[in-house]
């Protein structure tokens, strides 16, 4: 083996591709399409590389047609769940003792096979299965899924290169171990990519995982399982194991081997898992590191020296790209009196102009909503706000889920900045606009950053450097991410690191070395040349 010190080469952004009408890759792309959409797999539990049918099964439809099967799952019991765990294990050792450019070039070998060979196929199926259209599966599925991969292998370069000084009798040296036990990922629906990464920067340090996947994210989860295999990923470095994430917690967190959890999902279930971590603190082999990204109330702030059609693209696409169904999506906005009627006019001329329908249609901007019970959830507020005397609907407020979980694009205002729509999140294509005198700025700002619990992104829209200053002073805590006239979705790995604080998560930074630092456990070795002989101080003698 090469013993020659290596360093992985800061990568590029992956190309975005355009499937523009008559394009190679929208052939491509809607040829896969019709075959998944005229296919229906089996998926299995995959847990130290073998297959395993439990029997337990359900299905995985599109939000578009949730009459259409598009495959059959089988759901872990607690067996399944503990084999999960034991060969998480029985993989660590041989896993964490290879080296790690053979583990980065083992994530490498995964995105050039998502980059060229499996892209339609990993995009076709997160449209499909989880209601996107093919820019934002372009975006998602393709380039951060690899740009994850690629961009992790670097920053391990960084990390393991960084190392104490020594002195003139002695060498000191950083060792950088994977946590002692086991990792348990748990991943939403809304991002491939974030399934992806969930296990792949743990993993690229040396760990090992039992990963439960969400269930509306089956199908494209289940193809990246397939593609970490084929890369070379080894048996049992990472167990894919669908099923009630109750069921599965009970058995995980209650096994002293538990080295860590790696979540994105709601606030609600990551307070869930911590407190159960807490109680059973005791009983671990070591702290268990948890690292979490969760809910999020994110805003667009609006200073009168905005320009409104800027501010109406950012406040339309960052909230209704993907059905406002990223933790990121804009969902509460602060409007200053004197920009209002232009930017109101603005947004419906905009909005009246969305289509809305299948993935299939490449012209539909807006797709369905994840699930039934999303579509009711979200539904549930919009009848809030058609019952209130403090908001009023703008434009939408219609949903259908006869055949689709179809709500429209929903614009609501409001006279009372603390309304619930400008507090919870919603998760769904619904904004909540408060209109503020100009003259009130500072004081609407402090209210932009006591409103909500959350603090995951936000933006600034404003051409007056002092007033922008002055947001990004008052909001220094309102937000991991801040964008300065830009909507407040859309980070780029290797740009914008993701993550949030408050009740948006631990702000571990996915998309940098920051994140990988969470998944080891630093040993420092010193070696003295020569030991002391006598244990007086030389002016005693």
């Amino acid at each position: 083996m090469n013993n020659a010190v290596y360093h992985f080469k800061e990568p590029q952004n992956e190309e975005m591709l355009g499937y523009l009408p008559g394009s190679v890759e929208r052939k491509m792309l809607e040829k896969e399409l019709d075959r998944q959409s005229s296919d229906q797999i089996e998926i299995p539990l995959i847990i130290g590389g073998k297959e395993i049918k439990t029997g337990k099964t359900g299905t995985v439809v599109m939000p578009h047609n949730h009459g259409h099967i598009l495959a059959t799952y089988h759901l872990a019991t607690e067996k399944e769940v503990n084999l999960a765990v034991a060969e998480a294990l029985k993989a660590k050792e041989s896993w964490m003792n290879l080296s790690w450019v053979e583990r980065s070039s083992i994530m490498y070998k995964a995105a050039d096979l998502i980059s060229k060979k499996y892209r339609f196929l990993l995009n076709a199926a997160t449209m499909l299965g989880q209601g996107k259209n093919a820019f934002q599966a372009e975006i998602d599925a393709a380039c951060e899924v690899i740009d994850y991969l690629r961009f992790n292998a670097y920053y391990v370069s960084q990390i393991y290169s960084e190392q104490p000084s020594s002195g003139v009798d002695n060498i000191n040296r950083l060792e950088y171990r994977p946590l002692e036990g086991f990792i348990y990922t748990i991943s939403p629906f809304n991002f491939t990519a974030i399934a992806s990464n969930l296990n792949a920067s743990v993993s690229v340090m040396g760990n090992t995982t039992v990963w439960k996947p969400a269930t509306t994210a089956l199908l494209s989860n289940y193809y990246l399982m397939r593609i970490f295999h084929e890369a070379g990923l080894p048996d049992g470095a990472i167990n894919f194991v669908p099923g009630s994430g109750s069921l599965i917690s009970n058995v995980v967190l209650n096994r002293k081997e538990l080295a860590g959890i790696h979540f994105t999902g709601s606030t609600k279930t990551f307070n869930s898992l911590w407190k159960t971590t807490s109680d059973n603190v005791g009983m671990y082999r070591s702290f268990p590191k948890l690292v979490g990204e969760t809910g999020g109330k994110d805003f667009i702030f609006a200073h009168n020296s905005a320009n409104p059609l800027e501010l109406a693209v950012a406040i339309v696409r960052g909230g209704f790209e993907y059905q406002g169904q990223k933790c990121s999506a804009t969902s509460r906005v602060y409007i200053p009196k004197s920009l209002w009627n232009e930017t109101k006019k603005i947004m419906i001329e905009m909005v009246s102009e969305m289509k809305i329908g299948d993935v299939r249609d490449f012209n539909n901007f807006v797709n369905a909503v994840i699930d039934e019970n999303s579509f009711d959830r979200i539904m549930n507020y919009i009848h809030i706000v058609k019952n209130s005397s403090e908001a009023e609907i703008l434009i939408g407020g219609e949903g259908d889920k006869s055949n689709g979980y179809f709500i429209k694009p929903t614009v609501l205002v409001t006279t009372n900045p603390y309304f619930i729509t400008m507090e919870e999140e919603i998760f769904g294509p619904v904004i909540t606009i408060y209109v503020y005198e100009d003259k009130e700025y500072e004081k609407t700002l402090i209210i932009c950053d006591n409103t909500s619990p959350y603090a995951l992104t936000g933006a600034i829209f404003s051409n007056d450097k002092y007033a922008m200053i002055q947001a990004c002073k008052i909001l220094r805590y309102s937000a991991g991410n801040f964008y300065i006239n830009d909507k407040p979705s859309g980070a780029m790995i290797g740009q914008q690191p993701f993550g949030g604080a408050r009740a948006s998560g631990t702000n571990d930074k996915a998309g940098s070395y920051l994140n990988l630092l969470r998944w080891i456990s630093p040993r420092t070795i010193k070696e003295t040349f020569l030991p002391a002989t006598d244990f007086r101080y030389p002016y005693m003698k």
